[in-house]
């Protein structure tokens, strides 16, 4: 777990977004390597299958994205019905998920609303394009 966060640390810090994109696919890689437990070819398909039964962004249904940037990049396009960005803290890892790797666990709120859990896993290609329910989402 400590490589694993040390990995996403080093990768968070890159200078330029087709840096993060080129090295996060590496970062991936490595933490394959490196034995990280995670599902991959036909079994990740059909835990991917068996999640789209429960809400996007919930522990049972974490957004996929690829490494620390996916994640903020994906949190930052998410709107509030008022149509404004909305507001994010991560608040750490908690524990694995259904796909095998340790998941994010984020606080998303929109102004006079309570924040919501968004569960995210970063060990993926990334580029989700649906909106977590309760937000709309802007293209990349």
């Amino acid at each position: 777990m400590k490589i694993t966060l040390a990995i996403a640390l080093c990768f968070a810090v890159l200078p330029t977004t087709q840096a993060m994109a080129a090295t996060s696919s590496q970062a991936r890689d490595v933490v394959f390597a490196l034995g990280s437990g995670g599902l991959k070819g036909k079994k990740l398909k059909k835990a991917i299958e068996a999640a789209e039964s429960f809400p996007l962004g919930s522990r049972q249904n974490p957004v996929r994205e690829n490494m620390p940037a996916g994640e903020i990049a994906y949190l930052s396009r998410l709107r509030c019905p008022d149509g404004n960005s909305a507001t994010f803290s991560r608040t750490g890892s908690t524990g694995i998920g259904p796909y095998g790797f340790i998941l994010d666990l984020y606080k998303v709120a929109c102004a006079g609303a309570d924040p919501v859990d968004v569960y995210i896993d970063m060990y993926h290609d990334g580029g989700e394009l649906r909106p977590v329910p309760g937000f709309s989402i802007v293209a990349p």
